[in-house]
């Protein structure tokens, strides 16, 4: 079996990161759930409750330092995707269209949950 090309391996980096940061985004949404869940029950219900508040808040707030650089990382996949399937289209019959193909669905897809998640 053939080494993997760089093209492949690009393009399955960029499908991983998309993949991150969809699964960070839900992260997100299910702590600001429970906070919100912890913050509706009485104070005396839980005698943990502000010791697990402030947990809760601290794992959003590292949650939240980690979407920008994950978006940057997605940012310079594309980038460096962009540029291999310039290079592999410019082999002319030689190219791999699996591979193009692949790389160009790659590349929508991220676009796409760039757009759902802003």
């Amino acid at each position: 079996m053939a080494p993997r090309s760089q093209l492949e391996i690009t393009t399955a980096s960029v499908l991983r990161l998309v993949k991150e940061e969809a699964s960070y985004h839900r992260e997100l949404q299910e702590q600001t759930a429970r906070i919100q869940k912890l913050e509706a029950q009485e104070a005396g219900e839980d005698e943990n409750r502000e010791y697990t508040l402030k947990q809760e808040r601290l794992a959003l707030e590292e949650t939240k330092k980690v979407l920008p650089s994950l978006k940057q990382k997605i940012e310079e996949s594309i980038a460096k995707l962009q540029s291999l399937l310039t290079e592999e289209g410019n082999k002319g019959s030689e190219s791999n269209v699996e591979h193009i193909n692949a790389a160009k669905d790659a590349i929508a897809k991220a676009r796409t949950a760039e757009r759902e998640i802003a």
